[in-house]
């Protein structure tokens, strides 16, 4: 099997040169309704059975499914297609090549996976390499902001195994940290400036909050460390409270994330947060402040046996020349859905830089590669 390189730049650079930015990113001004008709028809083109989902006007993902002869395991090969948005960017659409980088949004975070899996599709197709087991390319929707596109997906699709072609830098991602976003309110009594003694200051009240709140994202940070992703962590987001110079705020509302590892619970979280408000109340009964989830995604570990690890290994040794490092990830990614559906999974990508950033590049030479490791693992996991 051969990869087709120029094919491989010239459909990165056409997927760039889309707009696809999450709406999260642009007010609501823009959808991916027309890069996944761009992927659908990539995939019609070589030969794979097509299907949309539109989890919401125009938050369209693509699923395409190339038929094996029946009897082998199926492979979901995984990319995203929507990017984050463009302030500060003087060429954000330019898919420019400069000494073998190219650049633009969406070039590394990640359509460049997105490339890679087509091209591993076109060169087994091409080769006429056997597959026994189907083999699929998820290409979806809202991974920047809610991942609403991956959930509709795996509603209507499943594999025995995926590989997702999250930018690692040609290492195996086979573990990530989750999140569980909170909303703490802190209720006080609005009062003229003045009136000293009618007034509660609900801003002054989360103080107490947030200093607890440092206390215990020094203490996260200090525990034993998750082998694979590291300690959990938390941060204070944002901050809301007050109407005027001249009034004791009625309520403050904080917003915070909670970074989790392999093991912890929204449950677990909420309950942290929780013993901090019953602790200030304990101590003081005019306190008032509640904890809610907002949103909650699960951190993920790759099974310790798992074959699909085992088949990127062998096929990334054979084309880089040495096994890819076994690495894990600080950040949240589809994988954490794949596995809740029972779908044995592992991360593999190119290498760059610049996600969410002004510059954003990727090294072409290494989209080359994945796709050739992504090739190399179908043919080798699908029999």
């Amino acid at each position: 099997m051969t990869i087709d390189n120029d094919d491989l730049v010239r459909t990165l650079a056409e997927l760039v040169r889309i707009n696809s930015i999450n709406p999260a990113f642009s007010g609501g001004t823009t959808d991916e309704r027309l890069v996944a008709g761009y992927v659908a028809r990539r995939m019609e083109a070589l030969g794979m059975e097509v299907q949309s989902h539109e989890a919401a006007p125009g938050r369209v993902s693509v699923v395409g499914r190339l038929r094996g002869a029946g009897g082998g395991r199926s492979l979901m090969l995984y990319a995203h297609h929507d990017t984050v948005g463009i302030e500060g960017m003087p060429n954000p659409w330019s898919a420019e090549v400069r000494d073998g980088r190219m650049y633009g949004r969406g070039a590394y975070d990640m359509k460049c996976g997105l490339a890679a899996c087509l091209a591993a599709v076109q060169a087994i197709t091409r080769a006429g390499a056997p597959l026994a087991g189907d083999l699929l390319i998820a290409s979806v929707a809202d991974e920047e902001e809610a991942s609403t596109g991956m959930a509709q997906v795996l509603r209507h699709h499943t594999a025995d195994a995926a590989v997702l072609t999250e930018p690692t830098e040609l290492a195996m991602v086979v573990g990530h940290r989750g999140f569980c976003w909170l909303e703490v309110e802190v209720i006080g009594r609005a009062a003229h400036g003045s009136a000293f003694r009618e007034g509660i200051d609900a801003n002054l009240r989360m103080g107490r909050v947030l200093a607890r709140l440092e206390t215990l994202g020094e203490r996260l940070v200090a525990s034993p460390a998750h082998p694979v992703v590291g300690p959990p962590s938390l941060h204070a987001a944002t901050l809301h409270g007050g109407t005027g110079l001249t009034t004791y705020a009625a309520r403050c509302v904080l917003q915070i994330e909670r970074r989790t590892v392999p093991g912890e619970t929204e449950a677990q979280v909420v309950g942290e947060v929780q013993a901090i408000l019953d602790e200030l109340a304990a101590a003081d009964p005019a306190f008032q402040a509640t904890v809610r989830p907002l949103l909650t995604r699960g951190p993920w570990a790759a099974r310790d046996d798992s074959p699909i690890a085992a088949a990127v290994e062998s096929a990334a040794a054979e084309v880089l020349g040495h096994a890819p490092a076994r690495t894990g990830a600080p950040y949240w990614m589809d994988a954490a859905l794949m596995g809740e559906a029972g779908i044995d999974a592992v991360v593999l990508g190119p290498t760059g830089a610049g996600a969410h950033a002004a510059e954003e590049w990727v090294d072409l030479e290494s989209v080359r590669q994945t796709a050739e490791i992504l090739a190399k693992t179908a043919v080798e996991f699908c029999r």
